[in-house]
C-alpha cells in the first residue's frame, strides 16, 4: 500500500509539472510586434530558455581566450576635410538621395548629415565621418561621377533593383534603399520618382498593399497637413505630393507616408493608378 500511495503522489506531481510546462510555451502564430511601433518597446520572451541544471552547471567549461580588439576603420575623410575626394563622396551621395547641396568638395554640417544617414540605414556606426567600411559600401552602391554630377548639374541615380512581387501587375514599387517609386505594368518601369519615408517614430511601412482610396486635394485630419495627390495603401499612410520634401529635401521626413517632390510626376501617376493597384513597398 505504502509503494502504491508513493508511486501515485510521483505521477500526480510529474502531471503538473507537465501542464505547467505547456502553460509556459507561446504559440507559433501569436502576433507579431507593430511594424511601427515605437524604439524601446520591449519584446516578448523566447519560448525554450530555460535555467541550466545543476549537472549542465557541473560540465566544465572551455578554457576562456581573451580575443584581441579588432582594429578601427581608418578614417579617410571628416568634418573639415577638402578636395576632390570630398567632392566625389558628395556626388555618390547624390546619386542615392543622401545630399541635395550641390558638390562643393567641402566636408561640411551637410555632408557630416548625410553620411550619418547613410551609415545609419545600413547598420554602421553614426559617426559622421567616412572611413573605409563607409567609403567602400559607398562605391558598391554607386557609380563614377560624371563630370556634371561632379559639377551639380545632373545626377545619375542607379535604376532600382525590382523586387520579385513588382514584376507582374500594376505596381507602385517603392525601395527604401534608393530613395525611388518606380511604376510598373508587367515588370515595365514606367516612371521613377524620389521618394522619402516617415522617421524612425513613424516609420513607413513595408510589404504588399493596394490603392483602398485615392484623393487629389487631400487634408490630413490628424496633422492638418496638404497631401495633394494622394493614394492611400495602409490606414492613413499613402504616397502624395509634399511641398515640405519639395523644399527641404531629406532634412525632414514624413509622418510615415511616401512623400514626392516632383508635383509634375505624382499628378501624372495619380491620373495612372487605380483603387486595388499594388504597392510593394521593400528595401
Amino acid at each position: 500500500m505504502v509503494r502504491n500511495s508513493v508511486i501515485r503522489r510521483s505521477l500526480a506531481a510529474a502531471a503538473v509539472l507537465a501542464v505547467t510546462a505547456g502553460c509556459t510555451a507561446q504559440a507559433a502564430t501569436e502576433r507579431p510586434a507593430r511594424a511601427d511601433a515605437k524604439p524601446g518597446s520591449s519584446a516578448p520572451a523566447q519560448a525554450g530558455t530555460a535555467t541550466p541544471s545543476g549537472a549542465d552547471s557541473a560540465t566544465p567549461k572551455p578554457k576562456e581566450t581573451t580575443a584581441r580588439p579588432s582594429k578601427p576603420a581608418e578614417v579617410l575623410m571628416a568634418n573639415g576635410s577638402k578636395g576632390k575626394q570630398v567632392r566625389e563622396l558628395q556626388a555618390r551621395l547624390a546619386q542615392i538621395g543622401w545630399f541635395d547641396d550641390r558638390p562643393s568638395g567641402t566636408y561640411g554640417p551637410v555632408t557630416v548629415a548625410s553620411v550619418k544617414g547613410f551609415q545609419g540605414k545600413r547598420g554602421l556606426p553614426t559617426t559622421g565621418d567616412t572611413d573605409t567600411v563607409t567609403w567602400q559600401k559607398l562605391l558598391g552602391m554607386t557609380t563614377e561621377p560624371t563630370r556634371d554630377e561632379l559639377n551639380g548639374k545632373t545626377v545619375n541615380k542607379p535604376a532600382a533593383k525590382l523586387d520579385p512581387r513588382c514584376t507582374t501587375g500594376r505596381v507602385m514599387c517603392v525601395s527604401k534603399s534608393t530613395r525611388t517609386l518606380s511604376w510598373v505594368i508587367d515588370g515595365k518601369v514606367q516612371s521613377t520618382m524620389d521618394v522619402r519615408f516617415g522617421s524612425q517614430y513613424t516609420p513607413t511601412r513595408e510589404g504588399t498593399f493596394r490603392v483602398f482610396q485615392k484623393s487629389k486635394d487631400h487634408v490630413s485630419t490628424i496633422y492638418h497637413t496638404s497631401m495633394p495627390y494622394a493614394m492611400f495603401f495602409s490606414g492613413g499612410q499613402a504616397v502624395h505630393y509634399s511641398s515640405d520634401f519639395a523644399a527641404r529635401g531629406y532634412n525632414g521626413a514624413s509622418h510615415g507616408c511616401v512623400n514626392v517632390r516632383d508635383k509634375g510626376k505624382i499628378a501624372s501617376l495619380f491620373a495612372q493608378v487605380h483603387s486595388g493597384d499594388k504597392v510593394v513597398i521593400y528595401w
